[in-house]
């Protein structure tokens, strides 16, 4: 067996299909009620009686396109399979109504939504009928290349939804998967400048033994914090890949630097951050991450916000989490562009995941975009 063909064999099923949604009753009621019009308006429709038993029985199945993609496939076409034959043994004229043309879906659910062992087996089912329809229905080459190029389509459109859907997955795996080796990183960094202290008040505390006997004990105390709060980021380190690549020891921006956000728009929205609460003494992935989450959205904002004119940065500290919200004025829309093409607060909700905390970005009641996140004060271990 080819290598192409194994893979396509085991091509796994898309996850999670959406069930039913409310298009897809509507799609139903329209198909029953064109069979129906169709039965009452066509003067030429062959058999009107069992080209709508067909279309308005068959139709229901529609609903299940998505969950049971070859079972629907297998069902229909081979319905149609058996009626086909059956006329073409009566000599009778096949069945020719507009309303069969909706199960051109099912060949698209099937490579859209089947797994590729699935997608075969339906694929060899679906030809059957169209072979016999092709050839009981004979009008010219010119017609059959049509045909065929219409049912090719199906095929194609499904497929490339799905690899579009599953390049975008893949994307959003490789930000998380970015967002974990950034934060692996920071943590790694604050480790390492842990130690170093150790190391210094370590040294310290042997020089100065001689001449003054509190130094050791000043100097374990000092380790003994060093060492607690080291084990604590080393805990949180282990949960997250970290790629080899050189460490940059340069001081992470925090809370400290969250003003420097207010000047990143010399002309445009006007950028105002307030900071209330307690945000002293935030472990150093914490910190990092409510510096990193409220530049992400700064910077979505500025990009994308419509017609704004400010872009209001909160941030909160209490004795248990700190609480973030970033809201721009922009005009109202069905849908942010950054909530759909970007992937930066994808990466700050897997930060946020990550440290325990959550992220969140939607529509404001009226106008607006906003970012919305929680972060607890410690790092779960």
């Amino acid at each position: 067996m080819s290598n192409p063909l194994r893979s396509l064999l085991e091509e796994p099923r898309p996850s999670a299909p959406p069930v039913r949604v409310w298009r897809d009753w509507a799609l139903l009621a329209v198909v029953m009620v064109s069979g129906v019009l169709e039965w009452v308006v066509r003067e030429d429709l062959p058999l009107p009686g069992l080209s709508v038993a067909l279309a308005v029985g068959l139709a229901p199945l529609l609903l299940w396109r998505r969950t049971h993609p070859l079972a629907v496939v297998a069902t229909v076409f081979g319905v149609v399979a058996v009626v086909d034959v059956g006329l073409i043994a009566a000599d009778i004229p096949a069945i020719d109504a507009y309303t069969m043309l909706c199960f051109m879906l099912l060949p698209y659910s099937l490579f859209r939504w089947g797994s590729g062992r699935e997608a075969v087996a339906g694929l060899a089912i679906i030809l059957v009928p169209a072979t016999l329809a092709l050839f009981a229905n004979w009008a010219g080459l010119a017609e059959a290349i049509g045909g065929v190029a219409f049912l090719m389509s199906a095929f194609a459109l499904g497929l490339a939804v799905r690899s579009q859907h599953s390049a975008r997955e893949r994307r959003l795996e490789q930000v998380k998967s970015e967002e974990r080796v950034l934060l692996a990183r920071e943590l790694h960094d604050t480790v390492a400048h842990h130690v170093s202290a150790i190391a210094v008040h370590a040294q310290a505390g042997r020089a100065l033994a001689a001449t003054s006997p509190s130094s050791p004990l000043e100097a374990l105390e000092v380790i003994e914090v060093e060492a607690s709060r080291t084990l604590a980021e080393m805990r949180a380190m282990v949960r997250v890949l970290r790629r080899e690549a050189p460490v940059d020891y340069a001081p992470q921006p925090g809370v400290a630097d969250l003003e420097r956000l207010s000047r990143a728009s010399p002309s445009g929205p006007r950028v105002e951050v307030r900071v209330s609460g307690d945000l002293t003494a935030l472990p150093a992935a914490i910190d990092a991450a409510v510096f990193r989450i409220a530049q992400e959205a700064v910077t979505n904002a500025l990009r994308h916000a419509r017609n704004a004119s400010l872009i209001d940065v909160r941030i909160a500290g209490d004795r248990s989490t700190v609480s973030l919200v970033i809201r721009d004025d922009g005009d109202p829309g069905p849908a942010h562009p950054a909530h759909e093409a970007g992937f930066g607060l994808t990466g700050m909700a897997e930060r946020a995941l990550l440290l325990g905390g959550a992220c969140r970005a939607g529509p404001c009641p009226g106008r607006g975009w906003a970012v919305s996140a929680t972060l607890p004060r410690q790092v779960p271990t």
